[in-house]
């Protein structure tokens, strides 16, 4: 069956897809797997099939923002996907979490809109704790800090004339701000399947988006190889569990 957003043909989604927000990154992975090919390049969404260690597993591009990744999370699972692993960048809060750090993602507080069309304001979007430990005990095996805890899922990158409210999220514990995971660890609960996220810090969320912001350096692409590693080891022990 035909995916009709993403073009991808059903037969070809394994039960393990990583999911990331840039289409380069997706072929960057890809360039990871044996046998890998690509399945499809429709809008932001670039989803490319191969195998890790003789696990199937496909990569796919969500783009920005939780309403189009909710999109592509979406068609995942009614493809077939049973595991879904975001692979992604976020602001940090804290500056003993300085750029290049991991965080994997225990829970997502939602701060976004997409979700709060599908489920009541008190449902949780929380992460597999399967997932979750396998992503911390791949990062582990590394080199480089990592953390896990709670994440925050925000709409606005740029201010308005509201203030985004990272100093709250802060005073709350929360480790970092990105994009989609709330939607992510939603859609998987209410769909049964397996969800987790690993990020990658690229500067601090509170700071002057003109003048500090930069996630183009050395230690951020070094992290960023970092974290497709541990996905992609996660993975192989997903399924020899």
């Amino acid at each position: 069956m035909l995916m009709p957003i993403l073009q991808v043909h059903s037969e070809d989604i394994p039960d393990y897809v990583i999911v990331c927000g840039d289409p380069q990154r997706a072929e960057i992975i890809s360039r990871k797997l044996d046998s890998a090919r690509e399945l499809a390049f429709s809008r932001e969404y670039r989803t490319f099939a191969g195998e890790i260690q003789g696990v199937p597993v496909a990569v796919t591009s969500h783009g920005v923002g939780s309403p189009g990744a909710a999109v592509c999370f979406e068609e995942l699972i009614r493809a077939g996907a049973k595991t879904i692993i975001r692979v992604g960048t976020a602001g940090s809060y804290f500056a003993e979490l300085p750029a290049g750090s991991l965080v994997v993602s225990t829970a997502a507080v939602r701060a976004e809109g997409l979700t709060y069309q599908l489920v009541p304001q008190g449902y949780p979007a929380v992460a597999d704790s399967q997932v979750v430990d396998a992503l911390y005990a791949s990062a582990l095996e590394t080199d480089g800090l990592v953390r896990k805890g709670i994440t925050v899922t925000l709409d606005a990158f740029f201010a308005g004339v509201e203030e985004i409210p990272h100093k709250k999220y802060k005073q709350a514990g929360v480790l970092a701000v990105e994009m989609e995971i709330a939607a992510l660890y939603v859609i998987a609960s209410l769909r049964g399947i397996r969800a987790g996220a690993i990020l990658v810090l690229d500067g601090f969320a509170d700071a002057d988006l003109a003048k500090e912001y930069n996630p183009h350096t050395d230690i951020v692409a070094q992290a960023v190889e970092r974290e497709i590693h541990v996905a992609l080891q996660a993975v192989v022990k997903l399924a020899a569990e």
